[in-house]
């Protein structure tokens, strides 16, 4: 069946259920970004294959709604479909549930799987429908009863991640949950998303594509920490190990009924963003429900010392790989067929050889000309191009190593430019040096500061639709909050310890794209009589191309923090290299 036989077939399946409207989203029982390919039912049935949207289907219409990052990709993924783009980040496009308010019949009913919807959305939804009486079904998975040859929900063991990289134990963070849970007046926390649940326990998975974490819940209690898991994922030395620590393991199943057991007396307390509106409504009624944003979200974003330090080491490896990877790139395009798949595979070639290397951290990005402007674009061996001695390649990629996680971005001058390439190139590099050059004051946030990469994209009538910069986790997910620098809202301060990406870019349709993106440590500068100045530390060490810079765009100012970033990529890098290697870094590494 293609896509549109399968939602001809959904509608069929709608009517038998007394449906008037479906609802399939991107995530997954926990309210991963990135899901296991049983919870890939919003793609099996578009066919587009992008980490963020959400298609509703009607009697009579269907749409798909994603963001600014995906619109390129999902115009051409979703033809033929009979699936109408929703670009929700633009001016006037409806939220799905207020556009369903429009469409639908007072009284109709809208169904969708409640396991893989959040409490938060369930109750805007509820809200967006409220005026035309709108029934929600919660409990319904036609996905599941299409998807003939679904796959498995996934089983691999879980493994633990050694103090040594982690830098706390498991108790000491439990009891840093459970003093907040204190503060709050909490004798129960539900946690039910996959990275926080790792970082608390101190394990790591192979359950979900390039993210190392586990599929399981956790129920956190004033002496005890209940594991619901399957038990066949845990090895029976690492059941020990967490039986000692207070940690009990229960069947993945029991989550409900443990809910449902707690008296009146309880007070549970959950993040309405994280927790899936089944286990919500399976809590006790008497229970005392106390709404708040994840304890252990702040508690990770701020790196320790430890991890700090493994981070560094680690962003030295990757830096290597990268190194070894463009050298071999820029050697050989001209002499041999490198296609985009090729050069993907190459560069994780160069990353398996460094210590710790478990696997990438993202799909790669790897984009020549044109396909580097839809930004999150998947070479596949159909469309993909064969790179050439001309023109731009856009590479996004990470790995993840037991201790840390990395995520770069390069553009690659493969040979002649144009004068609107070069002057697009030179606009995002300023604006990347604008932010890691910034000095400001404790208590802002990457909402103050987006408009720093912005500004000299601005000023030739060019913008970017996604945000500049992200959290990363710690041998966890790539993305990670809450801190994040973009220009919509976020009221999380920059913290001493947080890691976030610089990665501003310029997309143009059909011509190139073009990203520089680094990863950045948030560091304390000085302390003066107006409060705690703060500013951004390069932890990625890979030289910038600099046969794509104008120089004459450059002030002065940007030429030195460029060549005071260039000589440091040379100091951390050059001592691992042998002699032609570092020749070639030199020269690329050069005063400009």
């Amino acid at each position: 069946m293609n896509s549109r036989d399968r939602v001809e077939k959904l509608r069929q399946l709608m009517k038998e259920n007394q449906m008037d409207a479906y609802i399939i989203p991107s995530f997954d029982a926990h309210q991963s970004e990135y899901v296991a390919e049983h919870w890939k039912g919003r793609q099996w049935l578009s066919g587009f294959t992008g980490s963020a949207g959400t298609v509703v289907i009607t009697l009579e219409d269907a749409g798909l709604w994603t963001d600014g990052r995906y619109y390129i990709q999902a115009e051409k993924q979703l033809e033929g479909s009979g699936i109408k783009l929703f670009r929700m980040m633009d001016p006037g496009v409806p939220f799905y549930s207020e556009w369903l308010a429009n469409v639908l019949n007072e009284g109709n009913i809208v169904g969708f799987d409640g396991n893989v919807f959040s409490t938060t959305m369930v109750k805007r939804m509820e809200a967006d429908l409220k005026a035309k009486k709108i029934t929600l079904k919660i409990d319904q998975d036609l996905i599941g009863e299409l998807w003939e040859d679904r796959p498995e929900i996934p089983k691999e063991p879980l493994f633990t991640h050694d103090v040594n990289y982690a830098g706390k134990s498991r108790v000491e963070k439990l009891n840093e949950v459970r003093q907040e849970m204190k503060n709050k007046g909490a004798n129960y926390y539900i946690l039910t998303s996959l990275d926080d649940i790792a970082w608390l326990l101190n394990i790591r998975g192979k359950d979900v594509p390039n993210s190392p974490v586990v599929i399981a819940n956790v129920i956190v209690a004033e002496h005890t920490c209940y594991l619901f898991i399957d038990s066949c994922k845990v090895p029976a030395s690492v059941k020990v190990e967490l039986e000692a620590e207070g940690i009990e393991l229960k069947a993945n199943d029991e989550i409900q009924p443990f809910l449902e057991s707690l008296s009146g007396d309880d007070a549970v307390m959950l993040d309405s963003t994280r927790t899936n509106i089944r286990l919500y409504n399976a809590i006790n009624s008497e229970a005392k429900k106390i709404v708040s944003p994840n304890i252990t979200t702040d508690l990770k974003a701020i790196k320790n010392d430890v991890e700090i330090k493994n981070l560094k080491a680690c962003e030295i490896k990757d830096g290597l790989a990268m190194v070894k990877f463009i050298k071999w790139l820029k050697d050989s395009v001209a002499k041999e067929e490198i296609t985009e798949i090729a050069a993907e595979e190459k560069l994780e070639n160069f990353r398996s050889e460094q210590e710790g290397f478990v696997g990438p951290s993202f799909d790669t990005i790897a984009g020549y000309k044109e396909h580097a402007a839809m930004m999150h674009y998947k070479a596949n061996k159909e469309t993909q191009h064969t790179l050439k001695a001309e023109g731009l390649f856009l590479i996004d990629s990470g790995g993840q190593y037991y201790d840390g996680t990395t995520d770069i971005t390069r553009t690659l001058v493969l040979g002649k430019l144009t004068d609107e390439q070069k002057r697009d190139y030179t606009l995002v590099l300023k604006g990347f040096i604008a932010l890691s050059a910034v000095k400001f004051l404790h208590g802002a946030t990457g909402s103050n500061l987006d408009v720093l990469a912005r500004q000299p994209i601005w000023q030739y009538g060019i913008d970017y639709k996604c945000g500049t910069g992200h959290g990363v986790g710690f041998f966890l997910n790539v993305h990670e909050g809450p801190q994040s620098i973009r220009n919509d809202s976020n009221n999380v301060t920059l913290e001493k310890g947080m890691i976030i990406t610089n990665e501003p870019g310029i997309y143009l349709e059909g011509k190139h794209g073009i990203r520089i993106e680094n990863m950045m440590l948030v560091a304390e500068v000085e302390k003066t009589e107006f409060g705690q100045f703060m500013n951004f530390e390069a932890i990625t060490y890979c030289p910038i191309d600099l046969a794509g810079i104008d120089k004459g765009m450059l002030t002065d100012g940007e030429k030195q923090w460029l060549n005071n970033y260039h000589q440091e990529v040379y100091t951390k890098l050059a001592p691992h290299l042998n002699e032609e290697e570092r020749v070639w870094l030199r020269e690329e590494t050069k005063e400009i």
